[in-house]
């Protein structure tokens, strides 16, 4: 990542982006609340992110330079990790500033100071794509009240309006802990606790929306030829919006969410990709017969709703996890159409 060219702002608010045909303005909410995540108990095992020390001891020696290890220049606790997610949005912020011409807002549900910001015309007026992270671990209690569902329902009344949801993975769910331990040695990520489950927010969204998926396990992609992940499994002829045109695969993460659709209903929700599991470990999934998982949906337009929701993992969009112009086609598609 280059080094700016102008100094970095903080505490203060967002200033409007006009609407100018042809260019979309792109927007992005994480659902957690900083202070909530961040001020988790580090003694307890499971529902928490990493503090950083932990991220440096399993991802030792990558995070041993000064700037990330010297505690008077980094934070060594949970948010010092937390940081690491903004690092890695950059990349993807300032490639679509490139693509629209328009800077990249980021909000917070509750930011680092406690100032609380909801889905409302503040958030909703000058976007046209809205970016909703669920990276809440559900325990915080995050839940969309009934007058944000409402703004996003005003919000996908327009035509070019679209909303991409991105539920993070629900590890753990099962009360039996050895069903648990099972889906930790699946994915090998030493990093996440034999329970973490995500996105309450985002799930209270999709209720308040009549979205009929939810967001299952935390699998592990297949790879090939090192990191880079197996091609998707995609329906071209179900995306006329051509959103993967270009694309073969997405990044590398090791516990993916199984977008699951709830509906018999046909043509509600269109799974546009699914990607090979990585089958060398057993993970409940896999034992009933799975060998895909759903990893990118839309829902066309329908009754009210003028415009497009889609369902894509947030890790898509950090470079935490690599990229390559497979995954820079995709963020393309999706910001230009």
């Amino acid at each position: 990542m280059s080094e700016p060219r102008t100094a970095r702002t903080y505490n203060q608010n967002h200033a409007r982006r006009p609407y100018a045909p042809g260019r979309r303005r792109v927007s992005i909410y994480v659902s957690w609340s900083y202070p909530a995540e961040a001020g988790r108990n580090p003694t307890e095992l499971d529902n928490r992110f990493s503090t950083m020390t932990e991220v440096r001891r399993v991802a030792w020696p990558a995070y041993e330079e000064p700037r990330w290890s010297d505690p008077f220049q980094f934070q060594q606790g949970i948010a010092g990790a937390l940081e690491l997610f903004f690092w890695a949005w950059v990349p993807f912020q300032e490639y679509v500033k490139e693509v629209t011409g328009y800077a990249v807002p980021l909000y917070q549900r509750v930011d680092h100071a406690g100032y609380r910001t909801v889905l409302d015309e503040r958030v909703l007026a000058d976007t046209d794509t809205l970016f909703v992270f669920g990276l809440d671990h559900t325990v915080t209690g995050q839940e969309a009240e009934q007058r944000e569902i409402a703004a996003l329902r005003h919000f996908l009344s327009r035509e070019d309006a679209c909303l991409i949801l991105g539920p993070h993975h629900d590890v753990g769910a099962s009360d039996d802990l050895a069903v648990r331990d099972i889906e930790y040695r699946h994915h090998g990520d030493l990093l996440v606790p034999r329970q973490q489950r995500f996105a309450g927010y985002v799930r209270s969204l999709m209720r308040g929306l009549g979205v009929p998926v939810e967001n299952r396990y935390g699998l592990r992609p297949a790879v090939r030829d090192g990191k880079q992940p197996a091609p998707l499994s995609t329906a071209r002829d179900l995306d006329p919006k051509g959103w993967l045109d270009g694309v073969s695969h997405f990044n590398f993460h090791q516990h993916l969410p199984h977008y699951a659709v709830t509906t018999d209903q046909p043509g509600v929700v269109h799974v546009l990709a699914s990607q090979p599991i990585d089958t060398r470990q057993p993970h409940p999934f896999i034992e009933a017969g799975a060998t895909e998982f759903n990893t990118f949906l839309w829902m066309p337009p329908a009754g009210d709703r003028a415009g497009d929701v889609l369902l894509a993992d947030s890790t898509i969009f950090s470079s935490l996890f690599g990229g390559d112009e497979s995954l820079r086609r995709f963020w393309r598609n999706l910001v230009s159409a």
